[in-house]
């Protein structure tokens, strides 16, 4: 009998290796950066007290960011915000801040534990994304397949947004707990595609499951003829799983500026957490229909929650130390030897109870 060939992803790197060899190439394209001058970052004119009066950032199709709510809501006044294009990456978003391209990038917490580990200089400052009981991610399979429980998962194929990221978290977690061995576990292919893909190529079965969020998952589920297997709500709980980043030279270049950011983002979270859903829809899609970008207004519809395990997006350990236990676990020492209080800080955040 052959051996079955490692899963791979779509540039033929076995996908654990990825984990392992991915900080190396960005390392490699992060070092010109790493190298830059302070003065690199000075791009705006003053404004007051705030060292710049304009961040610049990428936004994202169809959605309403924390910092774009603030600034809409007045909290962030009068720093503003340029918009310089939109992204589909949180790895694109968080590298293109450490590169100078833009000021603040967010990502899920996976990818900025493998930036810091490649030697990039950033800070995750708030959240922006998470699980709860009404906003999470799943994954789905046909219904009436074969497809039941995990063990049905071996030798098939899972739609995945990014390799090395919180979907392949997600599922090694699940397929552990269930106990199947590491060499089982390998017998999974993760196939990496666009969210917006992801119910498609289910549906026309190149492959086997796929994880679905947010407004790819509620539109797949009002078609129906699909199952849900497990939530990573179900897994972790109410979780924070992603943060907003900056640079450690922009942070001490701009105090100022850093405070008032976060600031103005965890009011804005707070006001979206405590008001009625229906008002923070209307007010997502009176900033969509006004910014003028050719979007469709009516994805924000989907939105549920804020996603956020705390009050204005505070940090906590937990959210870190998982998935570097997993980097560990899957051979990543570079990630694996991190520690949580090296990667964020709730320094600025006006709902921190304590210094941190």
């Amino acid at each position: 009998m052959t051996a079955r060939r490692k899963p791979t992803s779509r540039l033929g790197v076995p996908r654990r290796s990825l984990l392992t060899g991915g900080a190396a190439v960005v390392a490699t394209r992060l070092y010109p950066f790493i190298t830059r001058t302070p003065s690199a970052l000075a791009h705006g004119e003053q404004a007051g007290p705030y060292e710049i009066s304009a961040l610049r950032y990428q936004g994202w199709a169809s959605r309403v960011t924390f910092p774009e709510l603030a600034a809409d809501l007045g909290y962030l006044a009068p720093i503003t915000l340029k918009w310089v294009g939109n992204t589909i990456s949180g790895p694109q978003d968080i590298q293109a801040a450490v590169t100078g391209d833009t000021d603040f990038g967010g990502a899920f917490h996976s990818a900025i534990e493998r930036l810091v580990a490649a030697g990039a200089p950033i800070k995750a400052i708030i959240g922006t994304s998470g699980t709860d009981k009404d906003t999470w991610p799943g994954l789905y399979v046909l219904s009436g397949g074969a497809i039941k429980g995990p063990r049905d998962l071996l030798g098939k194929k899972i739609a995945v947004n990014t390799l090395g990221a919180h979907d392949e978290f997600m599922i090694d977690v699940y397929l552990q707990r269930h106990g199947l061995s590491p060499a089982e576990i390998k017998q999974v292919t993760l196939v990496p595609m666009p969210p917006a893909s992801a119910e498609h190529v289910l549906r026309l079965k190149q492959v086997d499951a796929a994880i679905l969020s947010d407004v790819f998952r509620d539109k797949a589920m009002a078609v129906g003829g699909l199952d849900l297997l497990l939530t990573d709500y179900q897994l972790f709980g109410t979780l924070t799983t992603g943060s907003y980043v900056l640079t450690k030279r922009f942070i001490a270049a701009n105090p100022n500026t850093t405070r008032k950011f976060v600031e103005a983002s965890a009011r804005a979270i707070e006001w979206a957490r405590t008001r009625p859903r229906a008002a923070v829809i209307a007010r997502f899609q009176d900033i969509i229909k006004k910014r003028g970008r050719d979007e469709d207004a009516g994805v924000v519809t989907y939105w549920k929650s804020t996603g956020l395990a705390e009050r204005g997006g505070l940090l906590e350990d937990r959210s870190f130390s998982l998935y570097i236990d997993w980097f560990r676990d899957n051979g990543d020492a570079a990630v694996g030897q991190l520690q949580p209080k090296d990667l964020y800080t709730n320094e600025f955040n006006p709902f921190r109870s304590s210094p941190s």
